[in-house]
């Protein structure tokens, strides 16, 4: 079963956390379920989202969804913008909600791009990363 596509192509905040995702090594980007999906062996990011309250879909059509460790997703769900997403919320996600190109903190956006890449690339792509980042 084919998924319609539930985004802009020229959605410029997508386009913004594309060129942030993109850069991480071996890094790359599919369309699963109709959202932006973003890889290396295994998902570590999506663009758009939605959560069921009261029986009802709530689109998310402009957030980022991460994998956090424990400590950082409790914190991040203490804020208004974040939620526990659809479906992988209970396996540790987090959607963050973005405010368009120009009021969306982007380090943070890279940030919580980067925790999440970590915790999914494997040990080769991590030391990849680092050894980027250290020169």
């Amino acid at each position: 079963m084919t998924h319609p596509q539930m985004f802009d192509d020229d959605d410029p905040v997508l386009e913004r956390v594309k060129e942030l995702a993109l850069a991480f090594p071996d890094a790359a980007m599919k369309v699963s379920h109709g959202r932006p999906a973003f890889f290396t062996t295994k998902v570590f990011a999506y663009y758009g989202g939605s959560v069921k309250i009261d029986g009802e879909w709530r689109g998310h059509d402009s957030c980022v969804m991460v994998l956090l460790d424990p400590v950082d997703r409790e914190a991040m769900l203490g804020e208004d913008r974040c939620f526990v997403p659809a479906y992988l919320g209970p396996s540790g996600w987090v959607g963050v909600d973005l405010d368009g190109v120009d009021r969306t903190d982007w380090d943070e956006v890279a940030e919580l791009l980067d925790a999440s890449y970590r915790l999914t690339a494997g040990v080769r792509r991590v030391a990849a990363l680092d050894a980027r980042v250290a020169s």
